[in-house]
């Protein structure tokens, strides 16, 4: 197995870097540090392997295989074809390559990635622009040129379980930062009243049973030269799962809803430790057993509803959490601050603003509710 060590990138939405970082150095990456968009450490490929198959906040795990200054297309053309492709990707591998530039003389995007993509599909013998093909990144900053391989293929929030859908679904990725955000380690119930499709619940369920995050899908570096099938069987036999001793609930008014929830927790292998009930927020009563965490991500009225119409639903929600939720720690999930505050909830200071499918969303959350 190739023991060289690694630049190791784990992609995430910019606000969320520190909480990544925290999952990130759990797991065992010790030189793990920020930077902008992400947390990078140094290791080797059964690292690369661990963070896709264990991390569940990662949108990507990238590996640098080249950095130096290009201020041409000549220049870059000319080191990007010294790169050792064939110690990198598997010989006729197809490409697909995206490129960014920015403070820099070479500025077209484009003619980056066309030299790049070139060099490296003439050294491997493989066909440039495949749909399918292996992804690489090429980044061009002050000039100076950055090319890494994206280890994880589609992104990682694609656990391979959430087949049915409701509008506007958190990705999974996200849904796992704002549960770590608000200190959700798998020891205590979970409750969502606005379940949707049950991402929250079900990434909650599956942490508390200790279900690592890539277990149901494949990865691209399963087939780069540096693969190693004993070791990566190594790496998925050191999971252990656990039972959590206790239930993790959601509910919400949509029917269609709740027969989504159930499918994809039946998919992900957590229905034995979910429930998902019909109900409205107004109706909402804790799950048996201690309290815990109410995770919510409510609508917003930037993709569903209308937002007038939405403060008599954050105020019943508020309401409900009151009155019934004693000793419950809430994390709500909004784009829009005076919804929040019409919750009537003892919020602490809102997280950083996260993208969300090009809408700014922020985690309010309480401390455990008199």
């Amino acid at each position: 197995m190739n023991t060289a060590t690694l630049d190791i990138f784990l992609a995430v939405s910019p606000g969320l870097e520190p909480v990544l970082l925290q999952e990130a150095r759990e797991a065992g990456f010790e030189t793990a540090r920020t930077v902008a968009g992400g947390v990078e450490f140094t290791g080797g490929w059964p690292d690369v392997w661990r963070a896709n198959y264990f991390l569940r906040g990662a949108a990507r795990v990238l590996v640098r295989i080249a950095e130096f200054p290009a201020v041409h297309l000549s220049q870059l053309d000319k080191k990007a074809r010294r790169i050792a492709w064939t110690d990198w990707l598997p010989k006729g591998a197809g490409l697909t390559v995206s490129a960014s530039c920015r403070g820099s003389k070479l500025y077209h995007a484009g003619a980056v990635q066309q030299r790049v993509e070139v060099a490296a599909a003439e050294a491997l013998g493989g066909s440039a622009n495949a749909d399918d093909g292996f992804r690489l990144q090429v980044r061009i900053v002050k000039n100076i040129c950055t090319i890494s391989l994206d280890t994880s293929g589609e992104l990682l929030h694609r656990r391979g379980f959430k087949e049915a859908v409701v509008k506007a679904p958190m990705r999974e990725t996200l849904a796992a930062m704002f549960l770590r955000a608000c200190r959700y380690r798998g020891d205590e119930p979970v409750y969502d009243p606005m379940c949707g499709s049950g991402t929250f619940v079900i990434e909650a369920a599956e942490i508390a049973s200790g279900l690592p995050a890539g277990r149901g899908r494949s990865f691209p570096f399963e087939q780069f030269p540096s693969f190693d099938a004993a070791g990566w069987a190594d790496v998925k036999a050191s999971a252990v799962s656990r039972s959590p001793g206790f239930v993790l609930a959601g509910s919400d008014r949509d029917a269609g809803a709740v027969k989504a929830a159930s499918a994809n927790a039946e998919r992900a292998g957590v229905d034995a430790v979910t429930q998902f009930t019909q109900g409205d927020v107004r109706d909402a009563v804790p799950p048996e057993g201690p309290p815990g965490l109410v995770m919510i991500n409510p609508p917003y009225g930037a993709r569903i509803g209308n937002r007038k119409a939405l403060y008599p639903v954050y105020h019943a929600l508020g309401e409900t959490l009151r009155t019934r939720f004693s000793g419950w720690r809430a994390g709500l999930v909004t784009s829009d601050e005076a919804l929040a505050r019409a919750a009537r909830l003892p919020f602490d200071r809102p997280g950083p603003p996260v993208d969300h499918g090009g809408i700014k969303i922020r985690l309010y959350q309480t401390r455990p509710l008199p």
